[in-house]
């Protein structure tokens, strides 16, 4: 016959199993919870967007580089004011001229057949102007002898005075017949080089043709000082006044700069670019510069105020109310603000007005971020200072 402690072990054995498997059931349910408080924690730390923030750094002088080009200070295409055929030319292109300098000659024979005729007809006037003088003086004492009627002797002094009138019209075409003939000499209107020569002995020249373009037949330029034409745009052109400095290079001399001057500014922007034309002067004695060549035109520009805040161009936001920054407040939260551009150089923009060096700003701000948004700050990245050329 079994013992009580026997009869009992079956049901110890069942009492524990049922508590193995309630503790199993009750970890499983804890960990399962666990596991979906860690869920909803981690889903709520991906719904704040992380972001960066702007590392804020001193802006060097940087100097504002732009694009010119360079002209004669002084040019003059040299036009045929006669007709007639070229005889001979002087001076080929990079000759170094005088002012005086006869470039070429002009041969006219039309020019010289109407010269010719004017001086006959002047001749002859002058022959008829003599006697009609001496007839309308003759008349006169005919007339204080009352020989004849003073009527025919005032047709006579008429006559006399209509004669005279004709030999000064005469006269005045000879001269000016004459003055075409010395434009038969092509000459240089100040000292300079030939930078062009359009035309060749026997060639036809055309005085009807002076002033088309590419109708000239020299061209004479003051290479011993320049002009620089640069276009400023708007943002910079406070900056420039008269007086101010500027490096000029071209590509062909590297290395090598220029010191040119600020000489004027045409005080008025250009609505189709956006710019403002400034012209420089500089010296080119050794004649390195050469007109109408492209240049680089270097100017120096001031240091910006300690407190200026400069940051990368992507952390700025476009849109339709103009230029916006994201600033964060204590709590992490996203304001707004709208900020002026003072200064662009290329990979740091120096701002105007709108932050201060104290705002927290956004780096890189991801799309979709707006006023009031909640945001994580991950560490900042640096900003390179801006150095200056040279």
């Amino acid at each position: 016959m079994p013992t009580k402690s026997t009869s009992s072990r079956p049901l110890v054995a069942g009492v524990l199993a049922a508590a193995v498997a309630a503790a199993v059931v009750i970890g499983g349910l804890a960990t399962r919870h666990s596991q979906a408080e860690q869920l909803k924690e981690a889903a709520a730390e991906h719904a704040v967007p992380i972001v960066n923030l702007v590392a804020l750094k001193d802006v060097a002088g940087a100097p504002m580089e732009l694009p010119a080009r360079i002209e004669a200070w002084s040019r003059a295409p040299i036009y045929a004011r006669v007709s007639g055929y070229l005889a001979r030319w002087n001076v080929d292109i990079g000759a170094p001229v005088k002012a005086g300098q006869v470039l070429a000659t002009i041969e006219t024979p039309d020019l010289d057949q109407d010269l010719r005729q004017a001086q006959a007809q002047l001749a002859v006037a002058r022959s008829n102007l003599a006697l009609a003088e001496s007839t309308a003086r003759r008349w006169q004492s005919l007339v204080a002898q009352n020989a004849v009627s003073k009527q025919e002797a005032d047709e006579k002094q008429g006559d006399f005075i209509s004669k005279k009138s004709n030999v000064q019209a005469l006269q005045a075409s000879v001269e000016r017949q004459q003055a075409l003939k010395r434009y038969t000499r092509l000459v240089a209107p100040f000292d300079g080089v030939v930078t062009a020569r359009n035309t060749d002995v026997g060639a036809l020249v055309n005085a009807g043709a002076s002033g088309t373009s590419g109708s000239e037949l020299f061209v004479v330029s003051d290479l011993r000082r320049l002009r620089v034409y640069v276009q400023v745009p708007q943002r910079q052109v406070a900056q420039i006044h008269p007086g101010s400095s500027a490096n000029v290079s071209v590509p062909e001399r590297p290395g090598s700069s220029y010191q040119a001057k600020v000489q004027s500014l045409a005080q008025a922007i250009n609505a189709g670019s956006g710019t403002m034309l400034v012209q420089l002067a500089v010296d080119n004695p050794k004649g390195e510069l050469l007109p109408g060549a492209f240049a680089t035109a270097q100017f120096d520009q001031a240091a910006p105020a300690d407190d200026a805040v400069a940051v990368p161009p992507g952390a700025l936001i476009m849109g339709r109310n103009g230029a916006q920054v994201a600033v964060l407040d204590a709590g992490n939260r996203v304001h707004m603000k709208k900020v002026t551009i003072a200064r662009d150089f290329g990979n740091v923009i120096q701002l105007g007005e709108g932050v201060t060096r104290a705002d927290r700003i956004v780096d890189s701000p991801p799309d979709g971020i707006g006023e009031g948004d909640l945001v994580r700050v991950a560490q900042a990245a640096p900003v390179a200072p801006v150095r200056k050329a040279g």
